[in-house]
Parts: C-alpha cells; sequence; structure tokens
C-alpha cells in the first residue's frame, strides 16, 4: 500500500471538496467531487454531472479520470484517490468507477473515502479484489 501522509490525504481529500463544490447534482442533490494523486505528485480532480436521465449520469470519479487521460494521455498511474461529497453520506466508489479506475492505478495506491464512521483510507485492491481484466494475444485479423 502507497503510504502517504496524513498531510498529503488532506491536501487530497481538500481537492475533492473544492470538486464537489462544481458539481452539477439538481435530481439527486448529492454533490460528489474526487482528486487523484499521480505517481509524479499531480492533482487530477472531477466531479459528478448529472442527467434527467440517470443513465446518463457520469460520477466524479470516472470524470477525474477521464479528464486526467484527455489531458495527460494513458500512461500516467493513479497512486492515491479521494473522493468527498458535500452531504456527509458515506460514499465509495461504485463498481463501474472501481473498474475503470483498476486500469490506471499503481499495484499499491491507495483510496480514500467518507465512511460511515468518518474517512477510511485502505488499499484500492482491498475495495476491489477481483477487476476484470483482458491482456490481448495479438492483433486481430
Amino acid at each position: 500500500m502507497t503510504i502517504l501522509d496524513e498531510g498529503a490525504l488532506s491536501q487530497l481529500r481538500a481537492a475533492a471538496e473544492a470538486a464537489a463544490a462544481n458539481a452539477y447534482a439538481p435530481y439527486s442533490h448529492f454533490y460528489v467531487g474526487a482528486a487523484l494523486l499521480f505517481d509524479d505528485g499531480s492533482i487530477v480532480t472531477g466531479c459528478n454531472v448529472e442527467n434527467v436521465s440517470y443513465g446518463l449520469t457520469s460520477c466524479a470519479e470516472r470524470n477525474a479520470l477521464f479528464r486526467a487521460v484527455s489531458e495527460r494521455g494513458p500512461s500516467a498511474k493513479i497512486v492515491a484517490i479521494a473522493v468527498a461529497n458535500r452531504n456527509g453520506a458515506a460514499s465509495p466508489p461504485c463498481g463501474a468507477c472501481r473498474q475503470v479506475m483498476s486500469e490506471f492505478v499503481t499495484p499499491d495506491a491507495v483510496i480514500t473515502f467518507p465512511g460511515e464512521r468518518g474517512p477510511q483510507t485502505l488499499p484500492f485492491a482491498e475495495i476491489f479484489p477481483f477487476s476484470f481484466s483482458f491482456e490481448p494475444q495479438g492483433e486481430a485479423r
């Protein structure tokens, strides 16, 4: 597990909280922000964006990841993720977000998120132990 001191975790949580302030959640009123810490020390954030057709809603974690890929390319590796919300509710990432994150996190990445009794910080592998993976065996013809 990546070891981050409490100061680094606090900074990452603060970035996620700031991103939550920009969330667009007029239907659920559940405002979420995410912050990704990369192996070079940089941070990329995202917030949730809802749509009246809930299936078209995009979570903060995936928005941060998609932003990071569009700005940095797919090779950047995430060492830590923070999730925050303005509602004071427990909010670990959903399964879809965990699957997308699994392609970009380092093996020892950590995730911190609001839990039932305050912030929880866990190894990513502990919250998503069996990710779907695919190893191409060559080019299709």
